[in-house]
């Protein structure tokens, strides 16, 4: 099996961290309400995982207000989006490498 395991990044073992990469790689920024919807989280679950991401310097993260309301805009950072980029590669020769003829 070699050692592609090893490659794989355990700060996207999860769905929802895996959920929220997968979206920032197609759109560049989001806010927290899409990802919400999008991903069918609650508050609570959605922005633990944003924070865990943030904190792994995965995400950018831009508050502000739009009228009188808060939003919150996320974005993968460049570190982020490699990061992910290679999991995905080492999850895809893990699959490829154990393919039965």
């Amino acid at each position: 099996m070699r050692d592609y395991i090893n490659y794989i990044n355990r700060d996207f073992e999860s769905r929802v961290r895996l959920g929220i990469m997968s979206v920032l790689m197609i759109e560049e920024r989001v806010d927290f309400n899409f990802l919400k919807q999008t991903l069918h989280l609650t508050d609570g679950n959605l922005a633990s995982h944003l924070r865990a991401l943030e904190e792994a310097g995965y995400l950018q993260v831009e508050k502000q207000f739009v009228g009188r309301k808060p939003s919150t805009q996320y974005q993968a950072t460049a570190q982020g989006t490699l990061a992910f980029k290679n999991h995905l590669n080492a999850l895809e020769r893990l699959v490829l490498a154990n393919k039965i003829l």
